[in-house]
């Protein structure tokens, strides 16, 4: 009793909010982006050029440029990866969930390069707060493109970098 629950624990029922956005070292790092389409509608700062939000179903929308995509975690992710190995132009942020039918279907087959994040993330609340607690989970960013891989690789983010060969980049 008294243990505070990382932000691992909103998938479940309990949860009060969805919109986690991602420490702003990272896009730095790994930016700039032409678009972010599960960006909040208010955000303490852009994440790409341009932002798609929940208004505006980043699913549904055309996606151009180089893509910056921290989806809704839980049961979106796998469409959100879905779209991500088709456009072929983005990194994304997710949980390292390498055991679910997404990762299997959507990033191990098309996926140029992933990256383990050392230790577990903070991320931010959409007053640009750090949130209290960790993630939760360890976190992982995926790569889809060369370029994108070669972003990961060059980022100077502690974790462990792996380049994945597959025929689909």
């Amino acid at each position: 009793m008294g243990q505070k629950k990382g932000i691992g624990s909103h998938q479940s029922h309990a949860m009060l909010k969805d919109e986690w956005l991602t420490p702003p070292s990272i896009i730095e790092a790994l930016g700039p982006f032409d678009l972010d389409p599960c960006s909040p509608i208010n955000r303490p700062w852009d994440t790409a050029k341009n932002h798609y939000t929940i208004e505006d179903n980043g699913l549904l929308m055309p996606w151009n440029g180089r893509v910056w995509c921290n989806p809704p975690y839980g049961k979106e992710t796998g469409h959100w990866m879905n779209k991500c190995a088709l456009h072929g132009n983005a990194i994304c942020l997710t949980f390292a969930r390498t055991e679910t039918t997404w990762f299997f279907n959507k990033v191990w087959p098309f996926a140029s390069a992933l990256f383990f994040i050392k230790g577990r993330l903070h991320f931010y609340h959409v007053t640009g707060e750090r949130a209290e607690s960790n993630s939760g989970a360890p976190s992982v960013l995926i790569a889809y493109g060369k370029e994108n891989a070669n972003a990961l690789e060059s980022a100077g983010l502690k974790g462990k970098f792996i380049r994945l060969d597959n025929k689909f980049q």
